[in-house]
């Protein structure tokens, strides 16, 4: 009868099936979890739960060679003290070595989870080290070099692997702490070793053919991210000592805006168009490292304004818009937590948001140009940059209402829609052509999107408007055909979910601004005159609603 019974068992339930086995263990892990604080509150049942699992996750380690089974396995086994499982332990490192570059097992890398909780991170640390390269040796002198005996290591070095592991312990928060806690002097050297990526980076493109000396193109990119990265976390752990790990970032910032914007300036299209790849990426880490910096509270208001100095710089040397989601966060980020920093000046906090309006405007110029020479690919930039667009606008109307960084965003939205619909107007030949925009879907793409995130909020299409109405009264919009356009955004906002009782104010200075070009058009018979007669009709109608 038992043995019937155990064949139905194994038929049921067998250790041949992996999927079955896996979400059992994973079960198990799951329960150890949510008994961890007890048991540490209850020595005897640890300790017996530990001897008793002990005894078999080695055999289960012989039986299950899945990854799906051997990464819940390798889970319980940090949950255990290396003492408990010695020959399991006592291999770990040696298994991590051997792992081959490219091919690495990733149910492996959960055995960096083992040596953290085991405290055995240095071991680690030291691991990676030997992988990477070294730093910069200095200069000795003969008499010590002489004393000197050095040992080389024949095994091979394998930095991708190194890269690996990093990256795991870098995103797993548990890990990263028990790294961030190793010395200090290991640290300084594992970011020492990374920062050596920057002039295999250079190498790559200023000598193309040339074999880097450190890392390949690939490798390369990924530790520069890494070094971005752990400058930030080590700036993050010990920003009580002050900007220590910050400076190397703006080093970093200093080596992008000399090495590589001054040397893409330099070169023909075709060029470029070979190195792409690696440029783009290198601006595309560093921007989202100093995204993370402002985010968190990190980089102050020099910080910042550098950023934003090196960012302008960017726009105007790269073509592609590529950064622009980025730079958009960064500008979110700056205009939100300037009101967190207490000990900023007022001429530091000002010529911060003038900059921020500086980079803002260059930014929109950018994608205006993008629409006029590649239409298509001015629209996919539309559509990636709506969502933070939006956050940015929002973020200054909720926390800078009234100030100069308001008005001067508002004013360049204003501009750039403006200028579009104008430019739109202009080139058109027939008159029977020019009908008046009342949906948003009659704009022009640009000022569609920008008009379109504006009416999504009644604070901002209220802002919106006053700083309308102040460009036109101060004779910063002027001309029949950008009064106009003017006019076609108020029929527009006047559509919206979210009207306004300014909408007739706006529309009444426009139309006494109108009225002042009256003898001129009556003396010409054009699309201007055209356009006065449609736009007075409009607003009269508006006025009169």
């Amino acid at each position: 009868k038992e043995k019937e019974n155990a064949s139905v068992l194994d038929k049921t339930l067998s250790v041949s099936d992996v999927a079955s086995m896996a979400g059992l263990l994973e079960i198990v892990v799951i329960l150890w979890k949510s008994i961890h604080r007890s048991m540490e509150n209850n020595k005897e049942a640890r300790v017996y739960t530990i001897n008793k699992f002990a005894s078999v996750l080695p055999e289960y380690l012989e039986v299950f060679k899945d990854d799906r089974c051997k990464i819940p396995l390798f889970m319980l086994m940090s949950f255990m003290p290396a003492s408990a499982v010695p020959a399991f332990s006592c291999g770990v490192i040696s298994t991590l070595r051997n792992q081959e570059e490219g091919a690495a097992d990733k149910s492996y890398c959960t055995l960096l989870d083992c040596l953290c909780s085991w405290g055995q991170v240095g071991h680690i640390l030291e691991l990676i080290c030997d992988w990477l390269p070294d730093e910069q040796p200095q200069s000795k002198s003969n008499s010590v070099s002489k004393r000197k005996v050095q040992i080389r290591d024949t095994r091979p070095v394998k930095p991708e692997l190194a890269l690996v592991y990093i990256e795991y312990l870098l995103t797993h928060p548990e890990n990263r702490e028990c790294l961030l806690s190793a010395p200090r002097k290991k640290l300084n050297h594992l970011l020492k070793a990374l920062e050596t990526s920057k002039v295999d980076l250079e190498s790559i493109l200023q000598l193309p053919g040339v074999k880097p000396h450190n890392f390949n193109e690939a490798t390369a990119l990924r530790a520069f991210s890494l070094y971005c990265r752990l400058s930030i976390h080590l700036q993050h752990k010990f920003c009580s000592e002050g900007k220590v790990y910050l400076s190397p970032l703006e080093d970093t910032g200093f080596w992008l805006e000399s090495k590589v914007l001054s040397f893409i300036q330099d070169q023909e299209e075709e060029y470029l168009k070979l190195h792409r790849v690696v440029y783009q990426q290198i601006i595309q880490t560093y921007l989202t490292v100093c995204k993370d910096v402002v985010m968190v509270g990190l980089g102050d208001c020099k910080f910042q304004i550098q950023l934003l100095q090196w960012s302008l710089g960017i726009m105007q040397t790269v073509k592609g818009f590529f950064y622009v989601s980025l730079l958009l966060g960064i500008l979110k980020e700056v205009t939100g937590s300037s009101l967190m920093q207490k000990t900023d000046s007022d001429k530091e906090v000002a010529t911060l948001f003038d900059t921020v309006q500086k980079v803002f405007q260059k930014m929109l110029e950018c994608m205006a140009w993008s629409f006029r020479k590649q239409p298509e690919e001015g629209l996919r930039l539309l559509y990636s940059v709506q969502t933070p667009l939006h956050e940015f606008i929002t973020t200054v109307q909720s926390w800078h209402v009234g100030s100069p960084v308001h008005r001067g965003v508002l004013s360049t939205l204003i501009a750039a829609s403006v200028v579009e619909i104008s430019h739109r107007l202009r080139k058109v030949s027939d008159i029977e052509e020019l009908t008046p925009s009342e949906c948003l879907s009659d704009l022009p793409p640009f000022s569609r999107c920008l008009i379109g995130i504006i009416i999504k909020s009644p604070n901002v299409v209220r802002s919106f408007l006053d700083e309308l109405k102040t460009c036109v009264t101060s004779d910063d919009i002027e001309g029949i055909v950008c009064l106009t356009a003017v006019t076609y955004i108020i029929l527009v906002i006047n559509k919206g979910k979210h009207k306004s009782s300014k909408v007739k104010d706006v529309a009444a200075t426009v139309h006494r601004k109108l009225k002042t070009f009256m003898e001129i058009t009556l003396e010409e018979d054009s699309i201007e005159r055209f356009l006065y007669e449609s736009s007075s009709r409009t607003l009269g109608a508006l006025l009169n609603s």
